[in-house]
């Protein structure tokens, strides 16, 4: 069942997401080489307290921290550790917070410790125009497959592969509610939820340079790899549908 918001409950939303927003920014900032994922989540914890926010992502049953940290052929899930950044590495900066009982999420992939260029700029523009181009498409008498399908498009015609069985989600009073927002279009648009007022999602454009196939990674039980081991990147905001507008959150 989908839980549609009030307007109130937006404004709410609204002011989590700038304050995930501040972080994320203040975050990339500092990611450099040498650091490790553990100190990324540390520092994260600070400024989510700086912000007066809650950490979100360890109301998660099982998942103790604030972030997911994954790197290179690491896809999602992957947990803060000692494992160093080097010059070059593929960092995606996944997390949420919580604020006056209601969670916002957000994720970005950047280059550590170099400017990005040739294969690997192609490589991540492409998500952030899949996510722009969608959060186009998200708007009160619309329909979810239009996000998906533009999605896919954008990801294939750059020559990348949507990862298929990880999606975007509603996000509310819980982190995951429904519906499903998919990378990919499964069935005609119209027979897809048609988007109206209240209706807020977490929007990811989840995709890699090899393969749409995807497995846990060896030993845990959390981190999820591409198959192949080809890299991998994550881009998602959450937004909140008005009558008459749509507001980016994150």
């Amino acid at each position: 069942m989908i839980n549609y918001k009030t307007e109130e409950e937006i404004k709410i939303m609204f002011e989590g997401g700038k304050k995930l927003r501040r972080i994320i920014d203040q975050l990339k900032n500092e990611v450099k080489e040498g650091m490790t994922t553990m100190m990324i989540e540390e520092r994260a914890r600070e400024l989510i307290k700086k912000e007066k926010a809650e950490i979100s992502f360890n109301k998660v049953d099982g998942y103790d921290f604030a972030t997911c940290l994954p790197i290179n052929e690491q896809i999602v899930h992957t947990r803060p550790s000692k494992r160093v950044l080097k010059e070059g590495d593929l960092l995606t900066i996944d997390m949420g917070v919580y604020y006056e009982g209601f969670h916002t999420d957000c994720a970005e992939t950047l280059v550590v410790g170099k400017e990005e260029e040739g294969e690997m700029k192609k490589f991540l523009d492409a998500g952030r125009t899949a996510l722009n181009l969608a959060i186009k498409k998200a708007k009160n008498g619309s329909y979810l497959g239009a996000i998906s399908a533009v999605i896919e498009e954008t990801i294939k015609k750059n020559g990348y592969f949507v990862i298929k069985q990880l999606t975007g989600h509603g996000i509310g009073r819980k982190l995951h509610e429904d519906p499903f927002v998919l990378g990919f279009l499964n069935q005609p648009i119209e027979k897809t939820l048609k988007i109206r007022p209240g209706l807020v999602i977490a929007i990811e454009v989840i995709y890699s340079t090899g393969t749409e196939e995807m497995v846990y990674e060896p030993g845990d039980s959390w981190s999820i790899v591409t198959k192949d081991g080809s890299l991998s990147a994550c881009f998602e905001k959450t937004i909140a549908i008005l009558k008459d507008k749509t507001l980016v959150l994150t």
